[in-house]
C-alpha cells in the first residue's frame, strides 16, 4: 500500500496530481513522510459577542460573503470573509491568500481559530486563522492542528484530511507481523532502549498528536531512523572498504624534520596534530579513510603536501583533485614551490590536469614555470609512474588517467564532488585500494560531520598560524556605501588590494548588483585612479587564468567577481572584500567569501551589503560578525535555523526532521553506535525491513 498512488485513494484531476507530483507527493509513502512543519491548537470555544483584543480563540460560524481584493496602497492581494454566528459578525481576513476566497463557500460553517485584532475603529477581526468546515471539538482531530508546508493550489488543509483518510486505512490492517503495510524497520531492542514509539503510533501522533509531548516523541523517532540509516549505510562502505588491502607507507622523522625545516613558517599544534594521525593511518595495512576539516586559511595544504611527499619517497603516486581549475592550478604552483628541487632537493615530476591544459614540471632542473605537454604523453607517463604526484580537476576520473601505484588520493573541497566521482579516483587501482584524504574549508557542526561522513574518521584543523588577526566584519547600510569605498580607496593606496563580490553576472533587476555593472561603475565612476578587473564562471578558463595571475602578482587593485572566488583563492595581499547582496549567501559560504581576506598578518575587513531589512537577515549577518572561527558559525547556523527552514533534503540529503536532530548530539552518537555494532555483527540480514531501506538509501543519497 505504502507504495500505491496517492491516485488510487482520491478522486484527483490532471492538474491536482500534477501540482501534487511538483511537490513531490505521488505516493501513500510520500503523503504519510510529508510531516507538519508546526502544529496550531483550537482555543477555547467563544462567541463573536464575546470576544476580547489579542486573545486566541476558535469559533463557529456561518460564511455570509467572501471576496479576493488588492490593499489600496502595497497592492498585497488578500482574500476576506464576513462570517457571523448567532451573536454576531466578524470580518476575517488572508494576506497573499487570494484563493481562500474560493475554497470558503457561503452559507457554510466552519470553525475558525486565531488571534482576535481590534482597529482604531473598536472593530474586531481575525487573521490567517486555521479553519476546519463544520463544527470541530478538539476531539475530532486531536488536540493539535497539523500545518503542512504549502504551495498554490496545496493546501494544509487538503493535507491534514488525505492523512486521516490513509492512517485511518491503515488501522483498519492487521497487527504488524502479518502482511500490513507498515513494517517495523528498527529492531525491537533498540526502540526500547532508547524509548522510541513504533512506526504505526509514531505515524499518528506525528500527524494528529495528543499533545506536543507526543509530537515531540513522534519527531524524534523519525530522526533518530532517518540517522541510523544514514549510519548503516555509511559504516557498511567503511567495512567494505577496510577489507582491502592498501599501501604501506613511512616516512623517517628525519625525512620529514628536513622537510619542514624549509618551510618558511611554523606548523601550528593542531597542523603536527593532523599529521601524525595521516601517518600513522598510512603506515598501517588498512587503506585510511579521513576527513580533514579546517577553517579557511588554517594550513589544510602543507598537511596535503606532506602526506604526498610521503607517498612518493615510498615509491608510490599521489593524486590531487579540486574543483575548479583556479584552486588546481593554484594547487600545481604550491606544490612546485614546496616540493620542486630547490626546496625539497628531491627530484619530483608533478603534473596537472584540467580540462582545458596539461602541464608537466621539468624535474630535471629547476626552469621556473611548467612546460605544456600533449594529453597522449601526459598519460603515459602517468601510467608507467614518471609522474609522481598529478593535480587537477574531475578531469581526474577519466577513464583514460590511469597510475602504475596510486597510493594516495587527496579531495580538496570533497562536498563539491558527488559520491560516484569520489569513489571513481579510488578505484583506480586493480588491487590494492589507496589511501583516502578528503578536505574541507566549509565548517559544518560536529553532529552532521558525524553523521554524513560517518565513513570518515575526522581531524579538526582548529587552530590559526600565528600572527593572523581577527578580520574586522561590519553590516553596512547603504547611506554608509561612500565611507565603505573610501576605506577601499585607503587600504589600496597603501599597497594592498580588495575584492567586490556580487551574487549574479549580469542585471537581472534594478536592485540587485551585479558584476558586470559593478565593474563598469567602479572602474569608470569611483575608483579611476585604479587598475579594475572583473572575473566570473562565464569566462574562459584562460582568460580566467589571466585575471587571476595579474591580480596575484599585484597588477590588479581591485577584483569585482561573482563566487567564483568562493574555493581556495589565495591573495594574501588582498585585507578587504566587499560583498553584494549578502541576504542571498548561506552563512558558511559568506565564510568562506570572507576568507578570501584572511591570508595574512595584515589587518582585513569584510563589508556585508544588503537589500533586505527584515530581521531574520539582520541575525544571520549579526551572527557572522560576531563568530569567532567557522566552526563556532557552523554550530550557531544550526541552532538559528527552525522548523522548516532548513535545507538539509537539499544539500545534504536528510530531511529537516533528521537536521532538527542534529542539534542533539546524543542522538547522533547513539545512531552511530547502534549501526556499527549490526555492521561489525554481519547481522543487518536479520531484520530485512531494515536492510532493504538501507539499500533504497544507498541509491538516493549524494551529499554533494
Amino acid at each position: 500500500m505504502l507504495d500505491s498512488p496517492l491516485s488510487n485513494y482520491f478522486r484527483l484531476t490532471e492538474k491536482q496530481l500534477k501540482i501534487l507530483g511538483k511537490f513531490g507527493l505521488n505516493t501513500v509513502r510520500d503523503l504519510l513522510w510529508h510531516f507538519p512543519s508546526r502544529y496550531e491548537g483550537f482555543a477555547g470555544k467563544k462567541a463573536i459577542v464575546n470576544l476580547v483584543p489579542n486573545e486566541r480563540a476558535s469559533i463557529h460560524a456561518r460564511v455570509i460573503k467572501t471576496e479576493a481584493k488588492k490593499t489600496f496602497r502595497k497592492r498585497i492581494k488578500i482574500a476576506s470573509a464576513t462570517v457571523s454566528d448567532e451573536t454576531g459578525s466578524l470580518e476575517i481576513t488572508w494576506f497573499n491568500q487570494p484563493y481562500m476566497a474560493s475554497i470558503l463557500k457561503a452559507g457554510e460553517d466552519y470553525t475558525f481559530t486565531g488571534t482576535i485584532k481590534q482597529n482604531k475603529l473598536g472593530k474586531f477581526s481575525m487573521q490567517n486563522p486555521v479553519f476546519e468546515k463544520g463544527v470541530v471539538e478538539a476531539n475530532d482531530m486531536g488536540a493539535l492542528i497539523p500545518i503542512y508546508p504549502e504551495t498554490r493550489g496545496l493546501t494544509s488543509r487538503w493535507l491534514r484530511f488525505a492523512a486521516k483518510r490513509i492512517l485511518d486505512h491503515l488501522e483498519a490492517e492487521p497487527p504488524l507481523g502479518g502482511s500490513a503495510s507498515l513494517k517495523e524497520p528498527i529492531p525491537e531492542d533498540i526502540l526500547k532502549k532508547y524509548n522510541l514509539p513504533s512506526l504505526r503510533i509514531a505515524l499518528r501522533e506525528i500527524h494528529f498528536p495528543r499533545d506536543l509531548k507526543w509530537a515531540g516523541a513522534a519527531r524524534k523517532r523519525f530522526a533518530f531512523e532517518e540517522i541510523f540509516i544514514i549510519q548503516l549505510l555509511r559504516q557498511s562502505w567503511r567495512k567494505e572498504r577496510e577489507e582491502h588491502q592498501s599501501f604501506l607507507i613511512k616516512i623517517s622523522k628525519k625525512e620529514l624534520d628536513n622537510f619542514t625545516k624549509t618551510l618558511p613558517f611554523s606548523m601550528t599544534g593542531a597542523q603536527a596534530k593532523a599529521i601524525n594521525h595521516i601517518l600513522e593511518d598510512i603506515s598501517g595495512q588498512k587503506p585510511m579513510s579521513r576527513l580533514l576539516e579546517g577553517d579557511v586559511g588554517s594550513g589544510k595544504t602543507i598537511v596535503a603536501l606532506i602526506a604526498s611527499l610521503a607517498a612518493i619517497q615510498n615509491g608510490f603516486q599521489v593524486a590531487y583533485m579540486a574543483p575548479t581549475e583556479v584552486l588546481a592550478r593554484q594547487h600545481f604552483e604550491e606544490f612546485i614551490r614546496r616540493l620542486g628541487p630547490p626546496a625539497s632537493g628531491a627530484n619530483i615530476k608533478i603534473g596537472l590536469a584540467t580540462s582545458s591544459e596539461f602541464l608537466k614540471y621539468p624535474s630535471k632542473a629547476f626552469a621556473g614555470r611548467p612546460t605544456h605537454i600533449a594529453r597522449a604523453p601526459l598519460l603515459k607517463w602517468l601510467a608507467s609512474g614518471e609522474i609522481q604526484i598529478i593535480i587537477g580537476t574531475h578531469s581526474l576520473i577519466q577513464k583514460k588517467i590511469k597510475f602504475k601505484d596510486l597510493a594516495l588520493v587527496i579531495i580538496d573541497e570533497q562536498h563539491r564532488f558527488g559520491i560516484n566521482q569520489r569513489l571513481k579516483l579510488t578505484q583506480k587501482n586493480s588491487e590494492r585500494v589507496p589511501h583516502l584524504l578528503s578536505m574541507t574549508a566549509t565548517p559544518i557542526p560536529r553532529t552532521l560531520a558525524l553523521t554524513v561522513y560517518g565513513d570518515l574518521d575526522l581531524t579538526l584543523l582548529d587552530e590559526m598560524p600565528k600572527g593572523r588577526k581577527q578580520i574586522i566584519t561590519e553590516i553596512v547600510s547603504q547611506e554608509r556605501r561612500a565611507e565603505a569605498y573610501e576605506h577601499i580607496r585607503r587600504e589600496i593606496s597603501s599597497g594592498r588590494q580588495a575584492y567586490v563580490l556580487c551574487p549574479r553576472i549580469e542585471d537581472t533587476d534594478d536592485l540587485m548588483r551585479a558584476v558586470k555593472r559593478e565593474y563598469k561603475t567602479l572602474s569608470e565612476k569611483i575608483f579611476l585612479e585604479f587598475k579594475v578587473a572583473m572575473l566570473h564562471g562565464k569566462m574562459l578558463p584562460k582568460d580566467k587564468e589571466k585575471v587571476m595571475k595579474q591580480f596575484r602578482e599585484g597588477q590588479i587593485d581591485l577584483l569585482v567577481a561573482t563566487s567564483v572566488i568562493e574555493v581556495g583563492v589565495d591573495v594574501p595581499n588582498a585585507t578587504v572584500i566587499m560583498i553584494e547582496g549578502a541576504e542571498r549567501f548561506g552563512l558558511a559560504q559568506l565564510h568562506q567569501l570572507r576568507g578570501r581576506v584572511m591570508r595574512s598578518e595584515y589587518q582585513s575587513y569584510c563589508f556585508l551589503f544588503t537589500e533586505s531589512d527584515s530581521q531574520k537577515t539582520a541575525a544571520r549577518l549579526k551572527a557572522l560578525t560576531e563568530a569567532k572561527s567557522g566552526f563556532e558559525l557552523a554550530e550557531y547556523d544550526l541552532e538559528l535555523r527552525g522548523a522548516g527552514e532548513l535545507t538539509g533534503k537539499q544539500q545534504w540529503g536528510i530531511s529537516d526532521v533528521a537536521m532538527e536532530a542534529l542539534k542533539n548530539i546524543k542522538m547522533v552518537e547513539a545512531a552511530r553506535e547502534e549501526a556499527k555494532k549490526i555492521i561489525e555483527t554481519n547481522s543487518l540480514e536479520k531484520y530485512p525491513e531494515l536492510s532493504s531501506r538501507v539499500i533504497a538509501q544507498s541509491k538516493q543519497l549524494h551529499f554533494e
